[in-house]
């Protein structure tokens, strides 16, 4: 018995992009990449990804709406100093206590609008730069 395997090399995107975006059912926030390298601990979350990214969106596009922040259990957001922030901000949020694991319903981001943004963004070609794929995700 003769068994031929074929094996194609794939190019592989061997840096990774990471992307905070705020949705809700009446607008999405622009969308935060976190700088090559950067750490995302409790400092650069509030610092960088909250405050001069996805929160002015927010309140811009909730001014006349209560909204609650909604986050995973990434040990950025579930800091201590995490916490602290966001209550000393007066923004209302889900404790990670109070946070169901893994659940597609409450947790929409993870479960259907990374996969469709993966799959649009995919579809269209593979990638040779970090900043070809960024252009491709904000488009």
């Amino acid at each position: 018995m003769l068994i031929s395997v074929q094996i194609r090399e794939r190019e592989h995107f061997s840096r990774n992009v990471v992307v905070s975006v705020g949705v809700s059912h009446m607008r999405k926030t622009r969308v935060v990449f976190t700088d090559s390298g950067a750490k995302v601990n409790s400092s650069y979350y509030c610092n960088i990804v909250l405050e001069k990214g996805l929160l002015p969106d927010i309140r811009a596009i909730c001014r006349h709406y209560r909204w609650t922040l909604q986050q995973d259990g990434a040990p950025a957001h579930t800091a201590r100093t995490t916490m602290d922030y966001l209550k000393r901000e007066h923004i209302n949020f889900i404790k990670p206590h109070m946070w169901p694991p893994n659940s597609p319903d409450i947790n929409p981001v993870d479960y259907a609008i990374c996969v469709a943004l993966q799959q649009r963004v995919y579809h269209q070609r593979q990638f040779k730069t970090v900043e070809e794929l960024k252009r491709a995700i904000v488009t």
